[in-house]
């Protein structure tokens, strides 16, 4: 059975140990991020230290119950997990109680695991609407942040946006991972005439490429192994709105030439089906590779770029935007205590001087990374210090990336030599604070997993020493 939700990290609650490790081989085969608890103490302690989107947990278990566990995690983060319940035929009227107090479903241990899997499937779908609604309210906070910016060129980003935003151009926002590029094309849909209309954000890394042509066009029942119901695509959904494809780069050239049809003809045919439908949305798209580079080496077609490309945004990276860094700190600081609960004070002196100094190669996403792990790591104190995540990243508090660089001109090494360095020492301290897990270490890096697992292999490193 496949799917188009296997970035989602799945926990499995379950005191049998033979029960937990059937379900983990039974996610894990389907491309999911597995992780296990044998108590809903130990899921509630897992779940401080690593978000996962769903829990599947058994009701009967010795010390505190699913339905406790339920509760609480209801309670702590409402609609951003959801939980599956995994009954026998003894206890599903504990089971229909459990979904009278928030539980998306339950499964009957002795039923097929496919079902299992389509309520996984239907959890994910919800997921992925409730994250959508929760952007247009999150958003407006984010949106602070960055439409306050000191900085020169970001302030030129903002009048590019108003000038496009009525417009029906195509727009494509290029910057490297993790500067805001989705963030600024939410801006142009909020400052159009279609902003009344749902704003799709599609991630091309996120699909395989056999899948992502389904999610974007739909599909009808039966149309291959595993369309068990229609699934209307999200060109179709878009009804009206726009529909952002972020990492455009990422798609196959077959994928591109559908585009470029549907874009040419504003209509679709869902898979399986040869019936033709008109869609009306506007196209923006989003990339951290080099497109016209990728024209040249023929990966990426012309007359595909040219249709994108009618005005392009550069949105630049956050070492260029220095002033910015002191209202982005406290943004993220408050984000964060609202999450966590956790109440700062104050911020260390030399953590504040670090925070500021640093190259950010992963730009906004990696500040926000090691703020969130500071914050977690910080203890009860109301100081945040890097302390704790400097040891947990196996960096020292009083050096720097700028130190390394400087280091690394000094020593006589190529710039390609200097470069491979720089990528392996990145990668592994990634890793390590995944713990090996490739998927997640993408995640956080803002690439593809079949982007760093390249890099893996072609840098030698070894992920089996960090599991």
């Amino acid at each position: 059975m496949s799917n188009s939700h296997n970035f989602l990290k799945i926990l499995v609650v379950d005191d049998e140990r033979d029960s937990r490790d059937t379900y983990k081989m039974l996610l894990e085969s389907q491309g999911y991020t597995a992780r296990t608890a044998e108590s809903a103490e130990q899921a509630l302690s897992f779940l401080e230290r690593e978000f996962c989107h769903i829990v599947l947990t058994d009701i009967m278990m010795p010390g505190m119950d699913g339905l406790q566990l339920l509760q609480k995690i209801k309670n702590h983060y409402q609609d951003r997990v959801e939980v599956i319940m995994i009954t026998g035929y003894g206890s599903i009227e504990s089971a229909v109680e459990a979904m009278k107090r928030g539980a998306f479903s339950y499964f009957v241990k002795s039923h097929n695991p496919d079902e299992l899997l389509m309520e996984i499937d239907k959890a994910a779908s919800r997921l992925e609407m409730t994250n959508m609604k929760s952007i247009r309210r999150s958003e407006g906070e984010s949106e602070k942040y960055l439409l306050n910016s000191r900085n020169h060129a970001m302030e030129e980003v903002w009048k590019m946006v108003d000038l496009v935003a009525d417009s029906s151009a195509n727009v494509l926002i290029t910057g490297e991972s993790g500067t805001g590029k989705e963030i600024v094309a939410e801006e142009i849909h909020r400052r159009s005439e279609r902003r009344e209309k749902p704003f799709i954000a599609i991630n091309c890394q996120q699909y395989p490429h056999e899948l992502i042509e389904s999610e974007l066009l739909g599909h009808e029942k039966g149309a291959y192994t595993g369309a068990v119901s229609r699934r209307i695509g999200k060109l179709e959904q878009a009804a009206g709105g726009t529909v952002f494809l972020d990492e455009i780069g990422d798609l196959s050239m077959d994928v591109q030439v559908m585009l470029l049809r549907v874009l040419e003809k504003k209509e679709i045919e869902r898979i399986g089906s040869g019936t033709v439908i008109p869609v009306d949305f506007r196209l923006i798209t989003a990339t951290n590779r080099p497109l016209e580079e990728m024209v040249l080496r023929k990966t990426f077609r012309q007359d595909f770029l040219y249709r994108i490309n009618t005005i392009e945004i550069k949105v630049p990276p956050l070492r260029q935007r220095r002033e910015d860094l002191p209202e982005f700190i406290r943004f993220f600081i408050n984000k964060y205590e609202k999450e966590t609960g956790k109440h700062i004070i104050a911020v260390e002196d030399k953590t504040k001087q670090w925070l500021l100094h640093q190259e950010y190669r992963g730009n906004i996403r990696e500040l926000k990374n090691i703020i969130e792990r500071m914050m977690i790591l910080s203890g009860e104190s109301g100081i945040m210090s890097m302390a704790g995540w400097a040891e947990e990243n196996g960096v020292t508090e009083s050096g720097s990336d700028d130190k390394k660089h400087r280091d690394a001109a000094g020593s006589g090494l190529t710039y390609k030599e200097a470069r491979a360095n720089f990528d392996r020492d990145f990668i592994l301290n990634t890793l390590q604070t995944t713990n090996g897990n490739i998927t997640r270490a993408a995640e956080k890096m803002g690439l593809s997993r079949r982007q760093l697992f390249n890099k893996i292999v072609e840098l030698q490193i070894d992920v089996s020493t960090m599991k």
